[in-house]
C-alpha cells in the first residue's frame, strides 16, 4: 500500500499515473462508446408476477410489436354525429404507415360530444412509435374541422409521451449537475483555479462509468431504463465529488504540516485513503443489492451506479492525488496554506464551537434532536404508496389529459384496457374465458384481440377509472375467474400496477434489511467495535424516517402529490443509508485517529472541528446534486431527490454535527466497545475545555 502511494504522489511518477488514467479514460471512451438496446415491454415489470407472464406471452402473438393508440375527437360546437365521415376520412389519411386503414371507425359517445378511433401502430422501436404518435398528432391538428379538437391517447401515445421526457435528457442532466458541482466547488474553494481539477477528475469518471456501466449491463444481459444513466450520472458527480472535497481538505492540512508537497499528498492520501474507500466499498455493495430485486430495471440501475461509485472511487484515490501533486500550492489561491498555520483539528471553527456547545450538555442536545427527528418522521405514518398513470409527469402530457376527457364520454376503462391473454387457440376455451370475464362485476364490456401461434388474447373495458380502488378489485376478480385456465394471464397496465405493488413491497422485506446488515459489519469490521456501529447505523435510520416524513407533507402541500411510487422508499432508503455512512465513515474515522493520543471525548471534538466544515461543504454539494434530477419531468425522480436532499441535509447538518457529537460525549470510550482505544481507559479521567463567550476557558471532567 505504502508503495502505490508513492507511485501515485511521488514527483518522478505523479505525472505518469495522471497522464495515463486520462488517456486510458479518453480511449476507452471514444473506442467502445456507450452500449445500445432496445427496450423491451417487460424491462419495468417484475419477473415472475402475472401481469409480466402475460406480457412475455403476449410477445408471441404476430403483432407483438404492434401498439394501441386511441384518437379522440371532442367538440363544443353540436352533436359531432354530424361529421363523423370527414374525421374518420382525417383519420384513415393521418394513420401512421402499416395500419388498416379499411379498418378504422370512429365510435361516438351516447352524449353526442366525442368519438373514438382505435388504431394499432406496428414498428420495430419505442422510437419509431414516438415518431409515428408525434406525426400522427401533427397530421389531425392541420386537418381537423373548426370547433373540434382531436387528441392521441392510449398505450402506444403515454409511452411516446414518456419517451419525450428523456428527450435531450442526458445532456440536460449532465450539465445541469456539472454547473452545480462547479458554482459549490467555487465556493467551497474560494479559488478561481482549485475547482477545476477535481471538476475534471470526476467528469472524466463519470463519461468512463456510463460507458464501462452499460457496457457491463449488456455482458450480464441485465436491462436500463433511459433514466439509469441519469441516475448514474448524478450519483458519480456526487460521491465523487465528496471524495474529492475530503481528499483535498486533508492535504490542505498536510500542507500547513511538510513543505514539501509531494510528502503532504502522500500523508493526505494515506490518511483520507483509508475513510474513502472504506465509504465506497459499503456504497458498492450496498448497491449491488438491487440485484436481488424483482424489477430488472432496479437490477440494472444498482449494478450501472455500482460500477460508476467503483470508477469514481479509482479517480479520486489515483489520478486527483497524482494530478493534484503536478502543481504548487499556488492552486489554493488566494488562501494559500503555508507551513506553519494551525491545522483544522487545532482551529477555533464553526464545528468546533458547536462541539463545544455540545459537549456543555449532551444529553439535552440527545433528546432534543430525538424528538425533532421524531416529530419529522410523523408524517410516514399518513404516506400512500402507489402512483397512478396521470400522476406519473410533473408536466401533464396530451395522452394523460386525453385519457381524463376520453373517460367524461366514454367508459373510463376505453383508454387503457385490460388484457386477458392465453396459450390456446381453442374456441370452446376462449368462449368459456369469454363468458366468465363477462360475468365479473366491474367489466363494462370485451373486445376481441390478437390471436396466432397458439396464443389468444382479447381486451376488457372496465366501467370504473384507471388506478381506483373498483378497478383493482376488478381486476383480482377477473384473475380469479380465469385462475383455473392453464397458462392463462391478466395484463394491461392496471394489473401491471398491482404486481409492481407487490414486487416493491417484497423488495423492500428483503432488500432493507439485507443493506442494514451489510452495512453493520463493515462498520464493524473498520472500527472492530460492536457498539459504534450499531449506534451510527441507527442514526442513519432515523434520518431516512425524518427525511421521508417531511417529504411526504413536502409532496402533498406544495406539489400536490397523490402518493410516492411504490419504488422511491427502497432507492431513497439505499442511497440515503449509503452516503449516509460515507459521512460516518469519515468522522468517525478521524475521530479514532484523534482518540488514540488524545481520548475519544477530546478526540471526537478535534475530528469535528477537522471534518465538520468538509462534511457540510460534501453534504450540500450532494443535497445539491440529487435536486437536480428534478430537471426531469417524472415525479418518481423528483420525488427520489427531494427525499435525499432533505435527508443529506438533516445528516450533515444535525446528525453529524450534533447527535453523534453527543452521543459520544456520554459514552466516552464505551462508544468502541469491546474494543479500547485511547490512552485514559474508559475515559473516566478524560476532560474537555472549551471556550465560553469573552474567551473564557472552561474545563468539562
Amino acid at each position: 500500500m505504502r508503495r502505490l502511494v508513492q507511485i501515485i504522489t511521488a514527483r518522478r511518477t505523479a505525472w505518469a499515473v495522471a497522464l495515463v488514467g486520462f488517456l486510458l479514460a479518453g480511449v476507452v471512451i471514444g473506442l467502445l462508446g456507450a452500449a445500445e438496446r432496445s427496450a423491451s415491454p417487460t424491462d419495468t415489470l417484475p419477473a415472475g408476477f402475472d401481469s409480466t407472464l402475460g406480457a412475455l406471452l403476449q410477445q408471441q402473438l404476430p403483432d407483438d410489436d404492434a401498439s394501441t393508440a386511441i384518437v379522440l375527437f371532442t367538440t363544443d360546437n353540436g352533436p359531432i354525429a354530424q361529421q363523423l365521415d370527414a374525421l374518420t376520412q382525417l383519420v384513415k389519411t393521418s394513420a401512421p404507415a402499416g395500419t388498416a386503414a379499411d379498418s378504422i371507425r370512429l365510435i361516438p359517445s351516447e352524449d353526442g360530444t366525442a368519438a373514438i378511433a382505435v388504431l394499432s401502430i406496428t414498428s420495430s422501436s419505442s422510437t419509431d412509435d414516438a415518431a409515428a404518435i408525434t406525426t400522427l398528432r401533427a397530421a389531425l391538428e392541420n386537418g381537423a374541422p373548426d370547433g373540434v379538437t382531436p387528441q392521441v391517447t392510449g398505450p402506444a401515445a403515454i409511452q411516446a409521451d414518456l419517451s419525450a421526457v428523456f428527450d435531450g435528457a442526458d445532456f440536460t442532466l449532465l450539465a445541469t449537475t456539472a454547473l452545480v458541482v462547479a458554482i459549490l466547488l467555487l465556493i467551497t474553494y474560494r479559488s478561481p483555479i482549485l475547482w477545476i481539477i477535481p471538476l475534471l477528475v470526476v467528469g472524466a469518471a463519470d463519461r468512463l462509468a456510463s460507458v464501462l456501466a452499460t457496457r457491463v449491463l449488456k455482458g450480464f444481459g441485465i436491462p436500463w431504463d433511459e433514466s439509469t444513466i441519469g441516475i448514474l450520472s448524478v450519483l458519480v458527480f456526487g460521491a465523487g465529488t465528496n471524495y474529492a472535497l475530503l481528499l483535498i481538505s486533508r492535504y490542505r492540512d498536510e500542507l500547513k504540516v511538510h513543505e514539501d508537497r509531494h510528502e503532504a499528498m502522500g500523508l493526505a492520501l494515506k490518511r483520507a485513503g483509508e475513510a474513502i474507500f472504506s465509504s465506497a466499498g459499503t456504497v458498492f455493495v450496498g448497491l449491488l443489492m438491487l440485484l436481488l430485486s424483482a424489477f430488472p430495471s432496479t437490477r440494472g440501475l444498482g449494478l450501472a451506479c455500482a460500477v460508476g461509485v467503483l470508477i469514481a472511487a479509482i479517480f479520486v484515490l489515483v489520478v486527483l492525488p497524482a494530478f493534484l501533486s503536478l502543481f504548487g500550492r499556488w492552486v489554493f489561491w488566494p488562501k494559500v496554506p503555508r507551513q506553519g498555520q494551525s491545522v483544522l483539528a487545532d482551529s477555533r471553527s464553526l464545528w468546533r464551537k458547536i462541539g463545544d456547545r455540545v459537549a456543555r450538555s449532551p444529553k439535552a442536545f440527545i433528546g432534543g434532536t430525538l424528538v425533532f427527528l421524531a416529530a419529522c418522521a410523523f408524517g410516514i405514518s399518513q404516506i400512500s404508496l402507489g402512483l397512478s398513470t396521470q400522476d406519473q409527469f410533473l408536466q401533464e402530457p396530451e395522452a394523460i389529459s386525453a385519457a381524463s376527457r376520453l373517460a367524461d364520454s366514454f367508459p373510463a376503462g376505453t383508454s387503457d384496457p385490460t388484457v386477458v391473454v392465453t396459450a390456446t387457440e381453442d374456441k370452446s376455451v376462449i368462449d368459456g374465458l369469454r363468458a366468465a370475464v363477462k360475468a365479473v362485476p366491474g367489466v363494462q364490456s370485451i373486445q376481441p384481440g390478437a390471436a396466432g401461434n397458439g396464443v389468444t388474447s382479447f381486451s376488457v373495458i372496465l366501467q370504473a377509472g384507471a388506478d381506483t380502488p373498483e378497478a383493482r378489485t376488478a381486476v383480482q376478480n377477473i384473475r380469479e375467474a380465469v385462475a383455473a385456465t392453464p397458462d392463462t394471464h391478466v395484463t394491461g397496465s392496471q394489473a401491471q400496477s398491482i404486481d409492481e405493488a407487490a414486487a416493491s413491497a417484497d423488495d423492500r422485506l428483503l432488500i432493507i434489511p439485507l443493506i442494514l446488515a451489510l452495512v453493520l459489519i463493515v462498520l464493524g469490521v473498520l472500527l472492530r467495535s460492536v457498539l459504534a456501529p450499531i449506534l451510527l447505523v441507527l442514526s442513519v435510520v432515523a434520518t431516512y424516517a425524518a427525511s421521508l416524513g417531511v417529504s411526504w407533507w413536502i409532496f402533498t402541500g406544495i406539489f400536490g402529490f397523490s402518493g410516492l411510487d411504490s419504488s422511491v422508499p427502497l432507492l431513497a432508503f439505499l442511497f440515503l443509508v449509503a452516503l449516509g455512512i460515507d459521512y460516518n465513515i469519515f468522522l468517525i474515522t478521524r475521530t479514532l485517529e484523534e482518540a488514540r493520543t488524545m481520548g475519544t471525548r477530546r478526540g471526537m471534538l478535534r475530528a469535528l472541528g477537522a471534518t465538520g466544515g468538509v462534511i457540510t461543504s460534501a453534504g450540500i454539494l450532494l443535497a445539491a446534486v440529487f435536486a437536480v434530477l428534478g430537471v426531469l419531468p417524472l415525479v418518481v425522480l423528483a420525488q427520489i431527490g427531494v427525499i435525499i436532499c432533505i435527508g443529506v441535509l438533516l445528516d450533515t447538518l444535525l446528525v453529524r454535527t450534533v447527535l453523534v457529537p453527543a452521543i459520544v460525549r456520554v459514552l466516552g470510550e464505551k462508544f468502541w466497545w469491546p474494543r479500547h482505544v485511547g490512552p485514559s481507559g474508559d475515559g473516566a479521567g478524560e476532560s474537555l475545555t472549551i471556550e465560553r463567550a469573552g474567551n473564557e476557558r472552561v474545563e468539562i471532567p
